[in-house]
């Protein structure tokens, strides 16, 4: 089946497709930060998949755009419980939110696929349980650990706590796998929810937001009795690693898992779009009804060859999708708008509210993203607005309601000065965010800085939380991150008002060293991320680390690469995830002698190792850069890239001398003369299938 370009789809895009694909990388990867560091997500899961779904559009339509958003599953795992290595990543999934865009996601199977118009695509449709994700281990049909997703490759120990939910069987029966991962959710159904927050209150203690945070919070007790007092229930609904396959298609496995007592939902096998927004109906209007909280309808691709074939992109797999429920909603009013600094200088507005309960939860602020969202929107202090919530996080200001105006409403005004160190506040042309220019002058900034170099997917320094850096910066104990590896050879004396304000004792201060002591060695991927550079998020510093191997060659290459000319900045070009905006603030940052300066100091405290990006060690094509060119025919363009990515190549879309293997389909063109020219290695279609097979 020959592979085309979508009939959408250009290699020239204008000046403000750009800008708007640029604008959308930054306010995404802010997102993905407040999410998956902080625990602080700043926007509900309907607004994000609305503006991450936007820029997949537009990378679709216009291929030759030159970053690509990074994207991260889950959070990254808490402290307090042992770690756990998935054997096989644990993926969230992509979102569609009509009838629209659900036949979008079934068009895209069958395009990627190379499917006739008229093949019939059969989808499982399951609901979409709002609780815990878990993965349950069976060795030898007998349970022997139960883990979190946790960031999707790595996720925490919950075995003793699990052991305590009755519904979850300890053993399988004799026709199970000997090594069996069954996937799943932990919920706390309405009824256990609403008798736990009784309890809660008759105590004198705060109640529980929803089901789903009370779920997450009873597994995650250290105290093992805690959990078993919780009634909690499980569903299981797919699989991880297994010793042998059992099945043809996903209907099989939810039929399987049911014959081995491992508690499910219903789930119905649809065949058309009719079928599926049929169901979806029926579901959204029976869920007041049901015990337990849903969010939406997840499809999967039901034949599990099709699957396999299908494959993952980052932290989606390609076969599955959640079509979500519209989000909940409220009415109150804007008290005031504030404005929060962030390590970047972005000046962020944010509503306070009227208190009001939306879907069971007191609601008081809501993000207003920037100015032109403010100004688009028409948002005044004092307006009468709709407020949408979907899942625990802040809230968004849907729409005004100018027919409850009185008059007295008052126009937002942009500050051009920052509210925390009266800097200039620049909004810089093509940026929707309006920035202090105060740097790490800037209190608010550096402290925001602190904040995120101590974070779990930077140094991970426990004891270091945001009230202890507030008060170790007021007491001007630490300014930048060098002072936290001083903190010990330090003067003593100087702690004293932190173990007043703290109630610390010896055994917090001892921990607190031990926990820095520790991150004195750390690997460089985590070291990049832990700067807290613009666009460069966790997946991006893994590729740059893997790409510069030192610290020192890192910062070299930056500075010949500031005249944006030459093979430095072509090389860091090259690296995937950064394009000219993501390169400009590298360079940027490596060219602020403050920031060389607390480099030298951390370099001189920490023991700094190269980092390898994870390949697949048996296979041929490992660590190799791979161009396709021209039409295959076994299979499309689309899956043969998916392919190579899986086996750990590198796809490129332009050959050079670091090029190691062109494929080349019928009608190649210049790329296959650029190849041979170059002297680079040029493959069949049917070579390289013989290659990786």
């Amino acid at each position: 089946m020959s592979s085309k370009i979508p009939k959408t789809a250009s290699f020239f895009h204008s000046e403000e497709v750009e800008k708007e694909y640029k604008n959308l990388i930054r306010i995404l990867g802010n997102y993905d930060h407040w999410y998956h560091v902080k625990d602080k997500p700043q926007v509900s899961d309907y607004e994000y998949d609305k503006l991450k779904n936007r820029m997949l559009e537009l990378v679709e339509k216009y291929p030759d755009l030159a970053t690509k958003a990074s994207a991260k599953v889950g959070a990254a795992p808490s402290k307090g419980f042992q770690k756990v290595r998935h054997a096989v990543a644990m993926l969230s999934l992509s979102n569609v939110f009509s009838e629209e865009e659900a036949q979008g996601f079934v068009d895209k199977v069958r395009r990627f696929l190379g499917l006739a118009e008229d093949e019939i695509v059969a989808l499982v449709a399951e609901p979409k349980i709002d609780g815990l994700s878990c993965s349950l281990r069976y060795e030898n049909r007998v349970l022997v650990q139960a883990a979190t997703r946790g960031d999707g490759g790595e996720g925490e120990d919950i075995t003793a706590n699990v052991k305590t939910i009755a519904c979850i069987p300890q053993n399988l029966p004799d026709d199970a796998p000997d090594i069996l991962e069954v996937r799943g959710e932990i919920y706390m159904s309405r009824k256990a929810f609403n008798a736990l927050n009784t309890a809660q209150l008759e105590k004198g203690k705060e109640p529980f937001a929803n089901p789903r945070n009370a779920a997450a919070g009873s597994v995650r007790q250290l105290d093992v009795k805690v959990t078993e007092g919780r009634d909690l229930g499980f569903f299981g609904y797919a699989l991880g690693e297994m010793s042998e396959n059992f099945a043809q298609t996903q209907e099989e496995i939810r039929q399987k898992l049911a014959q081995w007592g491992i508690p499910e939902t219903s789930y119905k096998l649809c065949r058309s779009i009719e079928e599926i927004m049929g169901n979806y109906e029926d579901v959204l209007k029976s869920r007041p009804d049901l015990d337990y909280e849903i969010d939406g309808i997840v499809y999967k691709v039901n034949r599990l060859d099709w699957q396999a074939r299908l494959g993952f992109i980052s932290r989606s797999p390609r076969w599955a999708t959640a079509h979500k429920f519209p989000a909940e909603q409220a009415i109150t009013r804007i008290e005031a708008i504030d404005i929060q600094v962030g390590r970047t200088g972005a000046l962020t507005p944010v509503a306070r509210l009227l208190p009001i309960t939306v879907g069971g939860v007191v609601v008081s602020n809501a993000t207003l993203h920037n100015e032109d969202e403010i100004a688009r929107k028409d948002i005044r202090i004092g307006d009468t607005v709709v407020v949408q919530r979907a899942g625990d996080v802040i809230p968004q200001v849907v729409e005004v309601i100018t027919e409850e105006r009185t008059g007295a409403e008052e126009i937002f005004k942009p500050l051009d000065k920052c509210p925390d160190c009266g800097a200039h506040a620049v909004r810089e042309e093509g940026d929707v965010i309006r920035r202090c220019r105060g740097g790490m002058t800037c209190p608010k900034q550096a402290i925001e800085r602190l904040k995120h170099f101590v974070s779990r997917l930077a140094f991970d320094i426990d004891g270091l939380g945001d009230k202890i850096i507030q008060s170790f910066w007021e007491e001007g104990l630490i300014k930048n991150p060098a002072d936290i590896f001083m903190l010990e050879a330090s003067n003593k004396d100087s702690l004293t008002p932190i173990r007043a304000r703290e109630g610390w004792g010896g055994l917090s201060e001892k921990n607190l060293f031990e926990s820095i002591n520790d991150r004195r060695s750390i690997v460089l991927n985590r070291f990049i991320y832990a700067l807290g550079i613009r666009q460069i998020g966790e997946a991006t510093a893994k590729r740059l680390a893997s790409t510069y191997a030192t610290i020192d060659a890192l910062t070299l290459a930056m500075v010949q690469a500031q005249d944006h000319e030459g093979e430095a900045y072509a090389d860091l070009i090259a690296v995937e995830d950064i394009g000219p905006a993501a390169a400009q603030d590298l360079i940027a940052f490596f060219a602020e002698d403050h920031n060389i300066t607390v480099l030298d100091a951390l370099k001189s405290h920490l023991d700094i190792h190269p980092y390898d990006m994870p390949q697949v060690s048996d296979s041929p094509v490992a660590g190799k850069i791979v161009v396709f060119t021209g039409t295959l025919v076994q299979m499309t363009r689309a899956e043969a890239k998916a392919k190579a990515e899986i086996l750990g190549a590198k796809v490129s879309g332009s050959v050079s001398k670091k090029t190691d293997f062109v494929v080349a389909g019928e009608d190649a063109g210049s790329k296959l003369k650029k190849a041979q020219s170059l002297d680079v290695t040029v493959l069949s279609e049917q070579d390289w299938l013989d290659l990786i097979s």
